[in-house]
């Protein structure tokens, strides 16, 4: 049976509630519908992943790109599908939420707004107002949509774990649904962040790959997100294996593949 938005907005904002879970980032139909199959509950979009496989660096991905990949993935999977926005496409209030409004359209029950305009930080009261108006947009529409907010300070250099707080708690202020900041890079930053916000916190395990599910889980981290890195570990082995055949001939690779027949059960 098809899940409808209702329904899966309703599932996606029930996971944010107790509990920590994972949510893998999928870059096309196939890799979101083998995700979904093997029984991860909600999806996310990854940026970067996308971008990789359309042949593009990430950044560079056009608006209109973006909204045709997730009106794919999300008719192609049950699972709630919440999509890596960027910066929105727009640097206005107005215009980003305009746009989260299209991409809310393709079937997707959430979206990440980051506060990084592509070359420097949006600032902090320009980017409360964008996220203010995601959030006065989503309230029109007819289901549960979760908004996460992101503070990229820390991902884009600028070492500032003050500012990072501050910018989310003004975020949950203006009424985003999780809190995120990609470039925490230890326990101690993330309870941190922990202590001094009350909405769901996302963690990108990314700059931390030493820590376990348990660690994330015991300090009441909400959810735990890949970004690129599934995407990037299906390119590593596919330029490992090209390597192998074209400077030696060595076809060994083929061993360490996936079975056809396994592949065929996830997406039979």
């Amino acid at each position: 049976m098809t899940a409808t938005l209702q329904e899966k907005g309703h599932a996606f904002e029930a996971l944010h509630t107790s509990g920590t879970f994972v949510i893998p980032n999928f870059w096309d139909c196939g890799s979101a519908v083998m995700l979904e199959r093997l029984g991860f509950q909600a999806l996310a979009s990854t940026s970067a992943g996308f971008a990789q496989a359309i042949g593009k660096l990430d950044g560079r991905v056009t608006l209109d790109e973006k909204l045709t990949h997730l009106a794919s993935v999300a008719a192609c999977t049950n699972a709630p599908v919440s999509a890596d926005f960027e910066n929105g496409f727009a640097d206005q209030p107005d215009a980003v939420a305009a746009n989260l409004m299209r991409a809310a359209q393709t079937g997707i029950v959430g979206a990440s707004i980051e506060d990084w305009s592509g070359t420097t930080l949006y600032d902090f009261d320009h980017a409360v107002e964008r996220i203010a108006a995601c959030v006065e947009a989503a309230t029109q529409l007819d289901f549960p949509f979760t908004l996460t907010a992101r503070a990229e300070n820390l991902l884009r250099g600028v070492n500032d774990l003050d500012d990072t707080i501050r910018r989310l708690q003004a975020f949950e202020a203006a009424g985003a649904n999780v809190l995120y900041a990609p470039g925490l890079s230890s326990l101690e930053q993330v309870q941190a962040v922990l202590d001094a916000v009350s909405k769901p916190v996302n963690v990108l395990f990314a700059f931390m790959p030493d820590k376990s599910f348990s660690d994330y889980e015991t300090i009441g981290v909400r959810r735990i997100s890949l970004g690129g890195a599934l995407a990037n570990h299906a390119i590593g082995a596919t330029l490992s294996a090209a390597r192998m055949m074209l400077e030696g001939g060595d076809f060994s690779w083929v061993m360490q593949a996936a079975p056809g027949k396994v592949i065929r059960q996830l997406l039979d």
